[in-house]
């Protein structure tokens, strides 16, 4: 995030709002520990990873988590879905971090643990359930929230075989000038949208993308906000899963 989307942020009414220039990829590479909130890790769409071995979660475990002891994660990395958000947590502040170290490495993008592993939510007061495990199963179904588009009918967009829609990226120009810009797409940068507002379709619906959702997401804030009929995607262009066809600047000179 640019401090001219920061100021965005602020105008869209966040009141604490910091701008990390080189974003989580920045933050990561830099070895920082990425901690999901308590309340995405009680209600988020993501798939829950409890690291401990033995009876440990019989005992106490977060709901909805599934356990998979640090010593079988490498056997269960294709279980695990590719695109679904992945929260870690154990009793070993250095398996867990290896473990986040060991998804990041096998590709997985969206990877964050529990701050204070399981002791730290207890005493977060964290909600726990106990009892027997009944299945070790990983299941996640990607589910749509407000304001998101899906991921195909963003492809049809971008395709061309929904006329009646107009798509945004909102990535800035040097990002599209490097990786190239989606077929049927107009460039304009998130910190550009508030003054170019009478250059978009009031008799259409308007999908923003920008490189993994976040800008995405103001945007699609910013332009409800002035009347329109607008969705965002939320998903890392570079998936696999958007397979959608992209057109690559001539570079000048």
């Amino acid at each position: 995030m640019t401090s001219t989307n920061a100021g965005l942020a602020k105008q869209l009414g966040y009141t604490n709002v910091r701008a990390y220039l080189g974003g989580e990829p920045a933050w990561s590479e830099a070895g920082h520990p990425v901690y999901a909130s308590n309340e995405y890790v009680a209600t988020g769409n993501v798939v829950i990873l409890d690291l401990r071995q033995g009876e440990a979660p019989v005992k106490g475990r977060i709901p909805r988590s599934v356990q998979v002891a640090y010593e079988e994660l490498e056997n269960r990395i294709d279980d695990i879905p590719r695109n679904a958000p992945v929260i870690l947590y154990s009793d070993n502040y250095e398996e867990v971090t290896d473990a986040y170290e060991d998804l990041k490495d096998e590709g997985f993008k969206t990877v964050a643990m529990v701050k204070g592993n399981y002791q730290g939510w207890l005493a977060s007061g964290g909600e726990i359930e106990s009892g027997p495990i009944f299945s070790n199963e990983i299941s996640w179904v990607r589910q749509l929230g407000k304001g998101e588009v899906s991921v195909e009918e963003f492809r049809q967009a971008v395709m061309g075989e929904l006329p009646d829609t107009f798509v945004i990226d909102a990535r800035t120009k040097e990002e599209v000038a490097d990786l190239g810009i989606f077929t049927n797409t107009v460039n304009i940068p998130l910190d550009e949208i508030p003054k170019r507002m009478d250059e978009l379709p009031k008799d259409k619906k308007i999908f923003v993308h920008c490189s993994t959702g976040a800008r995405a997401d103001l945007a699609y804030r910013e332009l409800v906000k002035n009347g329109f009929d607008v969705k965002f995607l939320l998903l890392d262009i570079s998936d696999a899963e958007c397979d959608c066809p992209i057109i690559i600047p001539a570079k000048e000179g």
